[in-house]
């Protein structure tokens, strides 16, 4: 294993949470290293149009390149590694990797992101309906590019019905399917009733993505359902593994606690971005990033201020 090395503090994730950190820190001074795994969700983004100033839209690797150029040019550090250990030491955190690498920092900014529960389809398959615009992944997103189409939802639950509700104000044909069993409470099945949305029960059996459409089989039904789009109501997994090292109590189906961006409990580790309870977006990870490195330059700095006291 390689001699630890020893930034003042250490970013994992290189979304635009971890750049954003990155970029406040070297900002103010601070001696930064980001490290990631090359698996930024931000990466797969064909083009948003929810990013703040980009009223063209942009692609998520371009964004990502921007704020990769931006954080380096004022002298934070980026490397590509995996991080999969992290604990406590007397000087603060003692980070390592999957192929025995071992770094060391006085404090540690989490923006790992989270993985998104996918549909059943070729990895190759998959992105190219991603970037076809029949595959989608966040109503919130790229709800209104969707405007007046028709729309399949899959996940007959209440995060489907749910996501259905939502698409609602986008178009006047939505269909809410399900992936296994339907699982809609009589409820919920009113309430899409009432709201104009279709709801088939036939068991999800294949997805049949073209360049103009998403075909949907459905059990006990002879022909595919096409729709323009298909937006899957599967969750997403937090990539939290490392708070959980840490001991920090995951809530909300495994995202590290809104207050970890401020306070986490443990000195000197901060969180921000999705892996964060709260409202998955580039704007709010933005936010986040910047919010925690303030957070964690200030904490440094009582530290600091500590220290000399000690010594006087």
């Amino acid at each position: 294993m390689s001699g630890p090395q020893q930034p003042e503090i250490i970013v994992i994730g290189a979304g635009p949470a971890g750049l954003t950190a990155a970029l406040y820190l070297a900002r103010f001074r601070r001696d930064v290293l980001v490290l990631h795994d090359g698996n930024s969700r931000a990466l797969r983004i064909p083009k948003t149009h929810n990013a703040p100033g980009f009223p063209d839209g942009i692609e998520g690797a371009d964004l990502i390149d921007r704020m990769t150029r931006h954080a380096t040019e004022f002298g934070a550090r980026i490397e590509e590694a995996e991080v999969t250990g992290i604990e406590r030491t007397a000087g603060g955190f003692r980070l390592t990797s999957n192929d025995g690498q071992a770094w060391e920092s006085r404090a540690v900014i989490l923006a790992s992101g989270i993985f998104l529960n996918q549909v059943d389809l070729p990895h190759d398959v998959h992105e190219a309906a991603i970037k076809a615009d029949v595959l989608r992944y966040c109503p919130i997103c790229d709800g209104y590019e969707h405007s007046d189409r028709k729309i399949g939802v899959i996940g007959c639950d209440s995060d489907g019905a749910a996501e259905a509700l939502f698409l609602r104000q986008f178009s006047d044909d939505i269909t809410l399917m399900p992936l296994s069993h339907p699982e809609l409470s009589r409820e919920q099945a009113r309430e899409m009733a009432n709201a104009g949305i279709a709801v088939e029960t036939g068991v999800l059996v294949g997805l049949e993505p073209h360049d103009d459409r998403m075909d949907v089989r459905l059990e006990d039904h002879d022909a595919p359902l096409a729709f323009d789009v298909v937006y899957p109501a599967l969750g997403c997994r937090p990539r939290a593994e490392l708070a959980g090292q840490l001991g920090i109590t995951l809530v909300d189906e495994g995202c590290i606690p809104a207050e970890t961006v401020k306070d986490s409990g443990v000195p000197g580790f901060f969180a921000a971005g999705d892996v964060v309870e709260g409202l998955d977006q580039i704007s709010v990870a933005m936010g986040h990033g910047a919010m925690a490195a303030t957070n964690a330059h200030n904490w440094l700095r009582e530290q600091d201020r500590h220290t000399l006291q000690a010594t006087d």
